[in-house]
């Protein structure tokens, strides 16, 4: 269930270059349950970014399955590569504390990882493969994908990922454009593009049913252009078929803070 929400919470606003601070929110509608809230800290400059991802679960839903997390991602900018520095993460459920850490050497290579599931912890060295050397870790993919989208106005990409344990792909695709209307969950209608999001488990196994879910479907998703800052973000989020049924992720706010 973790991953289901980290890949919908990180489709992150697209910032421009220089704007420094973005705080993005979302809510999650899944099926017939208002499921979550997720509030982000996004910052992107010409040299570092930084993103802050926090979500938790919302109303009924958070009755029945309590859960929130954070993930925290810096790096460093080299002309047109992202290196990460460092990447973390906690939730916590209703009976199970977790905590993750993948720690990089100053190359951007992912060195060892730092794991505990409710307080016992362990740490396991990352034996260096060639086939992890321009990856990177998820989020990061989603600022790459800001920085493309703000320069060229389009989605398909194809990024590595690797987090800690396996690599994969992100697979992204421009879906052409399309008109959103407003409704109970968003204020936000007009023009939008439509892209797509797929994951290539490059053959690995996994019996995660939401791993499995979002390799074997697309994520839809709608980027639109703030009126004010001329500032691309996304709107709205769609997922067709879930376990518990159609899962959409509307843009509630959007507010641009200068530095």
């Amino acid at each position: 269930m973790k991953k289901f929400y980290l890949l919908f919470s990180l489709l992150l606003p697209l910032s421009n270059a220089n704007a420094a601070l973005v705080e993005h929110d979302f809510t999650a509608i899944l099926g017939v349950f208002n499921a979550s809230s997720t509030k982000f800290t996004y910052e992107l400059t010409p040299k570092n970014y930084a993103i802050r991802s926090e979500v938790k679960t919302a109303g009924v839903f958070d009755t029945l399955y309590p859960f929130k997390a954070v993930y925290s991602t810096t790096g460093k900018i080299k002309q047109q590569d992202f290196e990460t520095t460092s990447y973390k993460y906690q939730s916590q459920s209703r009976f199970t504390k977790r905590t993750k850490e993948l720690v990089y050497n100053d190359k951007g290579e992912p060195i060892y990882r730092l794991s505990s599931k409710n307080d016992e912890s362990k740490r396991v060295e990352i034996t260096p493969d060639v086939d992890n050397k321009d990856t990177t870790d998820l989020q990061t993919v989603f600022a790459k994908l800001a920085k493309q989208y703000n320069e060229f106005k389009f989605c398909d990409s194809r990024m590595e990922v690797f987090d800690g344990k396996r690599r994969f792909d992100v697979i992204f695709k421009d879906e052409g454009q399309d008109t959103l209307t407003k409704n109970e969950y968003s204020s936000f209608e007009g023009p939008a593009a439509k892209c797509s999001m797929y994951i290539d488990k490059l053959n690995s196994k996994d019996d995660d049913l939401m791993w499995e879910l979002t390799s074997q479907h697309p994520v839809y998703f709608w980027i639109m252009e703030d009126k004010e800052s001329k500032m691309p973000f996304i709107a709205h989020i769609l997922v067709e078929d879930t376990p518990l049924g159609r899962l959409d992720v509307y843009t509630k706010n959007i507010t641009v803070k200068d530095k």
